[in-house]
């Protein structure tokens, strides 16, 4: 049986308070933390208070977020969570591949339902990319290179919300955004259409209390990262706020959706994906 907990419908963050009473009330084994579209801090010790409280063991995935807690842009689970997941991808900045991370309490029972099982052969160049991407992760350039994300977003996010968009939560603690649609009459996917012919790669999303179909969307999320990598800064950010408003806004136009993509290819071209 699964009990979901929710965000607060004013503010878009964490209910912590319905969290404690739901535990309370049905007494879980596990208790989950983290997510794919939550753009503000995450109180790990709280989640742990609680499951402490009614015996549950706390289980967090960081899969989004793990780049920034190696460099202490935002809090760390461990020494909190019982289990920590993670994909070393996303903001870690690595190859595609995961991780999971736990005390020896737990090491002969999450090895024996891992292998065999649900994981296959040894990928020997997955696991050298892994090693290439901890070894950038230890280095300084990779805190500036998270400062750099962090910074990226909140001027997206500012930029956003000047001309008028609703970004749940009201901005952005980490790497990325979600943008509202419910009152108005473009959908996620009206959006995310419109920007890829743009030259603009987002995706469609849920926001809380969704009112449309999940193929439909009244959200689009939005992340600094890849942008970020290819050395774009904050005047950048300023740039393609300006592309993807006018974008949206000429969703039904094709002519003036060419002429936006025109303006971002020349400007991509200034950012190569590989600088040798």
């Amino acid at each position: 049986k699964i009990v979901f907990y929710h965000v607060e419908k004013e503010t878009g963050t964490i209910d912590y308070e319905e969290l404690e009473r739901l535990a309370r009330e049905h007494r879980p084994r596990m208790i989950i933390a983290g997510a794919s579209a939550y753009p503000r801090v995450i109180d790990f010790p709280r989640f742990r208070a609680v499951a402490d409280e009614v015996g549950a063991k706390l289980m967090v995935d960081m899969a989004h977020i793990a780049g920034l807690v190696a460099t202490g842009h935002h809090p760390s689970p461990i020494g909190h969570a019982h289990f920590t997941t993670s994909t070393t991808h996303k903001t870690l900045r690595g190859p595609r591949g995961g991780l999971i991370l736990s005390s020896e309490e737990f090491g002969k029972t999450l090895n024996s339902q891992i292998f065999p099982g649900i994981q296959g052969g040894p990928l020997m160049h997955v696991i050298a990319a892994k090693a290439v991407a901890f070894g950038e992760a230890l280095r300084p350039a990779f805190t500036k290179y998270q400062a750099q994300v962090v910074k990226n977003a909140q001027v997206l996010a500012k930029g956003l919300m000047g001309l008028g968009y609703h970004l749940v939560s009201g901005g952005t603690d980490n790497h990325l955004m979600l943008i509202d649609l419910t009152n108005t009459d473009v959908t996620g996917k009206d959006a995310e259409i419109a920007l890829d012919k743009a030259g603009i790669t987002v995706n469609k999303n849920t926001v809380p209390f969704e009112t449309r179909s999940p193929f439909v969307t009244s959200g689009i999320r939005l992340g600094s990262p890849a942008l970020t990598t290819r050395g774009m800064g904050e005047a950048e950010m300023e740039r393609i706020v300006g592309w993807i408003d006018a974008a949206i806004k000429a969703r039904d136009n094709e002519t003036k959706l060419d002429e936006i993509r025109v303006q971002v290819e020349v400007f991509a071209r200034q950012f190569p994906l590989f600088a040798w």
